[in-house]
């Protein structure tokens, strides 16, 4: 670790605990709302680490602490006894299927959970663990979303550039996690899978040898845990999907729905995934197969009701609307210049082939800086006439500055070899 992280550190856990000096009391408020009133305990690691994240990152944590924090933090969580906090069980009010489902409630939980990271902070101040080696990833990412002309904003999305540090894998392969949600119905379905997807996925086996198995069983490991919260709050909502996990050499993909991403190449764009679209023939086929129907009315919908194939929740419209991911995986060479995940609010009036252009223009515009090139392409694409809201996350494979030099250089040696063509 480098004596200004190690500084960082220091000076970030003393700012912690002058603000916690002490454990949260059980009448203490908490500092962070939780996202649910009550969880299973499959999802308290999930809703731990997001509350956790949060709390860290309103605090100007250096994310590697953060995650690390974080990751010892619920650890010690789930060594303890959690029965306290456990909800009271009704059967006259509990279905038959979740009678052996056991409910905590969060706030006592969460407080649980603060007075961990606290103690960790406490025993860090006196010997910081060292984090091991340093990641080889260090890539740059540019983010925006925006409600547009929506009465709400049911888009999520994930930036997990320490995906190994928070989730506690050390097999030795660096990890980058980022995600776009596009929710229908509600905000629930698209939160439920920002909280849990990448949770899921890190515990699944088939991660270190095939992370695009991986990603499958994730999605619909999601949707099934969603599917339990969904009937106990009664929840209607639905949320399309897409994931990329990054590693040195590799980019694997996996998408539920018509949320999409793309990679460019040199300053080509690179085909990585079909979205799932009612109108899409084999999906078609598939829904008819099932005994249900698309129909037309003002797009493709599902039985006349979700304008998408596929999706986590929509449960009244299962098994039509699936809840099956598909997954790609592609070798990275070294000349790859970025990966774009977004929303339909921006594919659906953006195509892939001009987003190279619109990125180098926003480049150029930023005279070599990538911080707003998401800005740029939403605001593109409102101006092209989306009213969705609209999400776009990119993620530079290289640094941005280089992507605008090599473009310039392009550009010079195309007019030098036209003009020496007009010389001869």
């Amino acid at each position: 670790m480098s004596c200004a992280n190690q500084g960082d550190a220091a000076k970030f856990l003393k700012s912690f605990l002058e603000e916690f000096p002490n454990p949260l009391g059980t009448e203490d408020q908490l500092p962070v709302s939780p996202l649910s009133r009550k969880v299973s305990l499959q999802e308290v690691k999930g809703e731990s680490l997001d509350l956790g994240l949060r709390l860290l990152s309103d605090r100007n944590a250096p994310s590697w602490l953060g995650a690390a924090m974080c990751n010892a933090a619920v650890t010690e969580l789930l060594k303890d006894d959690l029965s306290p906090h456990y909800c009271p069980k009704d059967p006259e009010q509990q279905p038959e299927d979740e009678q052996g489902v056991v409910l905590l409630q969060s706030e006592p939980l969460q407080r649980l959970f603060i007075n961990k990271l606290r103690e960790v902070c406490v025993a860090w101040q006196k010997q910081l663990p060292s984090p091991g080696s340093s990641s080889s990833l260090t890539h740059s990412c540019s983010v925006h979303a925006i409600r547009n002309t929506r009465r709400k904003m049911e888009d999520r999305h994930m930036i997990l550039k320490e995906f190994n540090q928070l989730l506690g894998l050390k097999d030795g392969v660096d990890r980058e996690y980022y995600a776009v949600f596009d929710g229908h119905g509600g905000v629930d379905a698209a939160t439920y899978a920002a909280t849990h997807l990448h949770i899921i996925l890190s515990q699944q086996e088939a991660l270190k040898s095939h992370a695009a198995t991986a990603f499958k069983s994730s999605f619909t490991l999601t949707d099934d845990m969603f599917k339990i919260k969904a009937k106990r709050e009664r929840l209607r909502s639905g949320s399309t999907g897409v994931a990329v996990l990054l590693t040195p050499d590799r980019l694997t993909v996996s998408w539920l729905g018509d949320s999409q991403t793309m990679l460019v190449r040199q300053g080509e764009p690179v085909t990585l995934m079909d979205p799932h679209k009612p109108e899409r023939e084999d999906e078609k086929k598939r829904i008819e197969d099932l005994g249900g129907c698309i129909a037309f009315m003002g797009c493709w919908r599902v039985n006349g009701t979700y304008a998408v194939s596929r999706a986590i929740g929509d449960f009244d419209q299962k098994p039509y609307v699936s809840n099956e991911a598909d997954s790609s995986s592609v070798q990275l060479n070294g000349d790859e210049d970025y990966v774009l995940l977004a929303c339909d609010g921006f594919f659906d009036v953006v195509r892939p082939g001009d987003v190279p252009g619109l990125v180098l223009e926003a480049l150029r515009e930023g005279r070599g800086s990538g911080d707003d090139v998401a800005q740029s392409l939403v605001a593109q694409a409102k101006a092209a006439g989306s009213s969705d809201n609209i999400t776009v996350l990119l993620v530079f494979l290289k640094e941005p500055q280089q992507l605008l030099t090599h473009e310039t250089s392009s550009r010079t040696g195309e007019g030098g070899a036209t003009a020496a063509a007009t010389v001869i």
